[in-house]
């Protein structure tokens, strides 16, 4: 007789109880040796090795004992599997879609202790699929439930758990202040509030040397002790627990714990924050990057909003994602962009569109009445006269999406802002968006990439290329020593030659 090779996988989804000298996974393997015995008959034997997953949730495929079990499964190792319940292998339908067209393949099957199952007829598998849908209900009823809980202890103002804010330490379901790290809160408040600026705060405490203090985590992993980063310095300043709140799903909730922050000064911080939002406007003028969130390259990977300054002058891009995060100046596609170019080129289109409000009314098939033409073509001109003064403030609300690419730039007009800006109706004809190319084409210069017209020159015509500016005030320095020297004109290519190799040697 062949003997049949029988492994036994056993699984619990929570860690307690697993220290104990006899636990939820030896109770399941020893039910299911004692079945696998009694199947001796018919050839049924025990491998000696374990498969046991403790502390795992049931509801995916990757854990460690699975994996190494359905290894050996595909080198022919095991015959049969053999479960408590059919719980134990996984909660997910899916899954166990893919568990049994795994099995299949190979010609194992597999056993439950307490649900007679056989795996290779129609029957079987129909009973299974159905008593499997009611573990995945089970399974997603128990979320609810810890959901549910979860958002009635908040709303109680408890702690929930996870890595505690800096400035406190974790009691029980409550939070206490940590003196010395509340101290370096209220200061971080402070010098936010005094500064205005978030990269400013991270430089200060920087070159004061004040870094994160080092903390551990109820794992016992340790963390902190590097300087504070952008990221953290904003979550400090946004968390609303330091009012002695608790938030859940943008609600606020009175906490069990005590505030490090007056709420006043805590709102006065989220209002310079919100005025410091990349692209707000004051006035007419645009105080940041216009495009910011709309712009993107030819993979559809976003252009991060980026400045630099060079004294009290402040350069505007639009970077590729790796370059902006890693610094990845050689980085495949990745890109540098003039903002003031790009939103230039944006500009043009949109009041080439706006130059022809009929047509523009044809295209994006909006509703005018015949009492409503001639105030259409003056909120046009209004329009353009806007966009012509540098005023791209209406950028951000009218543009959709604009993607650079290498063969030129593609610009995605919201027909109901559109429609909204003009005061007129869409129809239900109306496209969601117009779509405008620019033949503009990407050159390197240096580390950064421009746009310009195929005869190269730049895609904004108001402009001022200091390169050309440099070159003509050196040309103006050569013609005065000309004239300085009383060059004949018989002999000025050679004399310009000797003033050239004479500038080179400075």
């Amino acid at each position: 007789m062949k003997a049949v090779r029988c492994a036994v996988y056993t699984r619990k989804s929570s860690e307690d109880g697993l220290e104990q000298d006899f636990n939820s996974l030896d109770a399941q393997r020893e039910a299911c040796a004692a079945y696998v015995l009694s199947q001796a008959s018919e050839g049924w034997v025990l491998i000696g090795e374990s498969y046991d997953d403790g502390g795992l949730s049931g509801g995916t495929l990757e854990r460690p004992a699975l994996q190494r079990l359905l290894g050996d499964v595909a080198a022919g190792l095991v015959d049969i599997i053999v479960i408590y319940k059919l719980g134990r292998l996984t909660r997910s339908l899916l899954d166990f879609a893919k568990l049994v067209e795994t099995l299949d393949g190979t010609g194992t099957s597999f056993v439950s202790v307490t649900q007679s199952f056989n795996t290779t007829t129609s029957m079987g598998r129909l009973t299974l699929n159905m008593l499997l849908s009611f573990a995945q209900f089970e399974r997603e009823v128990t979320a609810e439930r810890i959901r549910d809980k979860i958002a009635a202890s908040k709303a109680k103002g408890m702690w929930m758990g996870g890595i505690p804010p800096l400035g406190y330490r974790p009691q029980g379901r409550t939070l206490v202040v940590d003196a010395e790290q509340a101290e370096l809160v209220r200061s971080i408040y402070a010098r936010y509030l005094s500064c205005g600026n978030v990269r400013l705060l991270a430089e200060g405490l920087i070159a004061e040397g004040i870094k994160a203090p080092k903390r551990r985590t109820a794992s016992g992993r340790a963390f902190g002790g590097a300087p504070f980063s952008r990221g953290q310095l904003y979550a400090i300043l946004r968390h609303a627990i330091y009012t002695g709140r608790i938030a859940h799903h943008g609600q606020l909730h009175e906490g069990q714990h005590e505030a490090i922050i007056e709420t006043e000064l805590w709102e006065a911080v989220q209002r310079q924050l919100a005025g410091k939002v990349r692209g707000a406007r004051h006035g007419d003028r645009p105080t940041g990057s216009v495009l910011a969130g709309r712009i993107v390259d030819e993979a559809g990977e976003p252009l991060i909003a980026a400045h630099a300054r060079k004294g009290e002058r402040r350069y505007r891009y639009y970077v590729s994602k790796a370059l902006h995060e890693r610094g990845r100046e050689h980085a495949s596609g990745a890109m540098r962009i003039p903002a003031s170019e790009v939103e230039q080129v944006a500009a043009q289109e949109l009041a080439t569109l706006l130059g022809d409000p009929l047509g523009l009314v044809s295209e994006a098939a909006l509703e005018l009445a015949p009492s409503e033409a001639a105030p259409l073509l003056a909120r046009c001109a209004a329009l353009q006269e806007e966009l012509s003064q540098g005023r791209h403030g209406l950028l951000s609300s009218l543009i959709q999406q604009v993607r650079v690419g290498a063969g030129g730039i593609e610009i995605e007009i919201a027909v109901p802002a559109l429609a909204a800006a003009l005061q007129l109706g869409p129809s239900p004809t109306s496209p969601t968006h117009l779509t405008r190319r620019s033949s503009l084409r990407l050159t390197r210069t240096g580390r950064a990439v421009r746009l310009v017209h195929d005869n190269g020159a730049a895609a904004t015509a108001d402009g001022v290329d200091l390169t050309l500016i440099r070159l003509i005030v050196q040309a103006r320095g050569w013609w005065q020593q000309m004239n300085q020297h009383n060059l004949e004109a018989s002999q000025p290519c050679a004399c310009i030659g000797q003033i050239v190799a004479g500038e080179r040697k400075r």
